[in-house]
């Protein structure tokens, strides 16, 4: 048999309906307002705020010369760090 519903038990869901929409309301709320923190923030430029006429920045190139210093550095830092830490060779 179905059972019946009371008018108790539909007010009490009825109210316990429009507080869960109220908070809904209010979290949706706080939510809107950190998202539009986050797209505030101090320092950052978004493409609204960049110059019409204004090109990404480009990413900056070494040149041949530059890179083979680079890497001749490296090579003599890890050789005197290999020396260092040499363990000792057992005969």
């Amino acid at each position: 048999m179905p059972r019946v519903r009371s008018v108790e038990n539909e007010s009490l869901l009825s109210a316990a309906l429009e507080g869960l929409e109220l908070q809904k309301q209010r979290i949706e709320s706080q939510i809107r307002e950190v998202r539009a923190l986050l797209g505030k923030r101090p320092g950052r430029v978004t493409m609204d705020a960049a110059p019409a006429g204004a090109k990404p920045a480009r990413k900056r190139q070494l040149s041949a010369a530059a890179r083979k210093r680079i890497a001749a550095a490296q090579k003599r830092r890890w050789a005197e760090y290999r020396k260092q830490h040499a363990s000792p060779q057992e005969s």
